[in-house]
């Protein structure tokens, strides 16, 4: 499928024009970057892995009622996705503590949160994604609180599906971000769930041994990421188990 212009390239995708109004083409990128880009790499497949895996959740999340800009996967690296305004927060939803919370708040890594907590980040890279309130989204007119509302419960609903598909593979969901779009029917607007969800989004650590499955691979120098996502592939079925080469990923259709 023939891309159109070049709309936009961010740290780990670059975005295409669609075939047809209202689409995009969204490129999976190798590059992996840490500490708002300060660290940076190019880890051979990771574009490939980080593609299966989002068309596998977003698939997922449709079938449980969850609407999402995904379209179809188009090839090893690209998806056709529908074209949406993003709001622009980072919803972050943690089942544990882990990363910024743990040392924002003095908690030890791990320890599981008396419920899932939801916490938004405004979106600018200059600034460092800054936590931010519902306060500051309604006074600066990010969301109106009917979105917040609709805000909450998607992540909500997100969490309560990737929670259980990971527990069902043996991996815990400690939080992961997502980002959401409007999109509009007319004068009818609604939000669905857009960019990605992969292990660049989620922390996800083996249930037996605390083995980490996501980014903080590359974040700590812990070991291969695309060691990682394969592992989380392969224990999803998105990737057979006998793959020989896990830098170089083999693709499911």
């Amino acid at each position: 499928m023939a891309r159109g212009k070049k709309i936009y390239e961010g740290k780990a995708k670059t975005l295409y024009e669609g075939p047809e109004p209202g689409t995009i083409i969204q490129y999976f990128k190798d590059d992996a970057t840490a500490f708002n880009a300060e660290k940076k790499a190019v880890i051979e497949g990771k574009g490939v892995l980080n593609n299966m895996l989002s068309e596998y959740f977003m698939t997922g999340l449709a079938q449980v009622g969850v609407p999402t800009h995904f379209l179809k996967r188009l090839n090893m690296r690209e998806q056709l996705v529908r074209a949406c305004e993003i709001v622009p927060l980072e919803v972050i939803v943690r089942n544990y503590a882990a990363g910024s919370m743990a040392k924002r708040l003095g908690i030890e890594e791990g320890t599981q949160l008396p419920r899932p907590i939801v916490e938004y980040c405004y979106k600018d890279d200059a600034l460092g994604d800054p936590l931010v309130t519902e306060e500051h989204i309604a006074a600066f007119g990010w969301a109106s609180q009917q979105d917040m509302d609709d805000i909450l419960s998607l992540a909500l609903r997100v969490n309560d599906f990737l929670a259980g598909v990971m527990y069902g593979v043996g991996i815990k969901l400690v939080d992961f971000k997502i980002e959401i779009g409007r999109v509009y029917d007319g004068d009818f607007q609604r939000l669905i769930v857009a960019d990605e969800i992969s292990p660049d989004s989620c922390r996800l650590w083996d249930m037996k041994t605390g083995e980490k499955l996501d980014k903080d691979v590359f974040r700590r120098d812990l070991g291969s990421l695309t060691h990682a996502y394969t592992e989380v592939a392969t224990r999803l079925g998105v990737m057979p188990k006998n793959n020989p080469q896990p830098g170089k990923p083999t693709l499911i259709n």
